[in-house]
């Protein structure tokens, strides 16, 4: 077996590889790989929570913001738009000594404003901007390895340029290529993974 090809997990079943993980502690990893990677999100607020947590996420583990969820979502008031638009210096401050999430001062005060950005559009733009990106999957091969799957697309950069432009921050091509892949703009789950078809 090469590098990035489907491995089989622990029931027998055969995953991307990052979603096969054996060891006991990786129940969540496979959980969030078999039931929401790659599956397709609408929705403002739940496209606002998954910017966010890919901003978070920059530079970490997803294993990390993964298992921080609960308290991201307790921290970030259920990631409403409208409620995280009102935060004020003090939340942020507040946020800052927050144990339960990435005290990061720059991707805090980032959520903070992109919410205020994504709250001066109009119910439904946010998801609507988002998935005018999603690229024509018809034709696209199945990837074999993660070897076959690139960080960055050109929808990817497109997506990034258009968030940027209406002033929303820690939004590069590859976060912007990540929060495709999260939210079910492409479907990344190799060929031979078990969630591929389903």
């Amino acid at each position: 077996m090469s590098a990035g090809e489907v491995v089989l997990g622990p029931d027998g079943l055969l995953r991307c590889p990052w979603g096969g993980l054996e060891a006991e502690n990786m129940a969540d990893y496979r959980v969030y790989h078999d039931t929401e990677w790659g599956r397709p999100v609408h929705g403002d607020d739940a496209l606002f929570e998954r910017i966010s947590l890919e901003a978070f996420q920059s530079g970490l583990s997803w294993l990390t913001i993964l298992r921080r969820r609960e308290g991201f979502r307790a921290a970030f008031a259920g990631f409403k738009i409208a409620a995280v638009a009102e935060f004020t210096e003090a939340d942020e401050q507040r946020l800052l000594a927050d144990s339960r999430i990435i005290r990061n001062r720059a991707k805090i005060s980032a959520v903070v404003s992109n919410a205020r950005v994504a709250a001066e559009l109009a119910p439904g733009e946010l998801d609507k901007l988002i998935w005018s990106h999603a690229p024509n999957a018809v034709g696209r091969p199945a990837p074999r390895t993660f070897e076959d799957i690139a960080p960055i697309t050109p929808e990817s950069t497109a997506l990034s340029r258009d968030l940027k432009k209406r002033g929303f921050r820690f939004v590069g091509p590859t976060t912007a290529y990540a929060l495709m892949q999260a939210c079910g703009l492409v479907n990344d789950h190799l060929a031979d993974c078990l969630v591929r078809g389903a």
